[in-house]
């Protein structure tokens, strides 16, 4: 059981991992206003991360032109991110009992 949890938080942690990378390559490349968002790569990483960045746009509106929604998402993704394996843990351990 404890290879299998073991397992499932690497997996777990490797993707959020990924997609926080992502998250980055996203924000640094909206400083280049020249890049062509329809560019087939360019274009699955809108897919993929604008998601999760459309939810504080809509929160936080620019301030002075600048976009200050993507520090709150990403500070947000690394608070989850040390969350989560914590909270899988603790359900785990419901499930067996508490070890001391």
């Amino acid at each position: 059981m404890a290879a299998i949890t073991i397992s499932i938080l690497q997996v777990i942690s490797t993707t959020l991992s990924l997609y926080y990378a992502l998250l980055i390559i996203r924000i640094l490349l909206t400083w280049f206003p020249g890049i062509d968002w329809s560019n087939g790569i360019l274009s699955a990483l809108t897919s993929i991360t604008d998601p999760y960045l459309n939810i504080f746009r809509g929160i936080i509106p620019p301030i002075g032109g600048f976009d200050i929604s993507s520090l709150l998402a990403l500070i947000l993704f690394q608070v989850i991110q040390g969350f989560i394996p914590q909270l899988i843990m603790f359900l785990l351990n419901q499930g067996s009992g508490y070890q001391y």
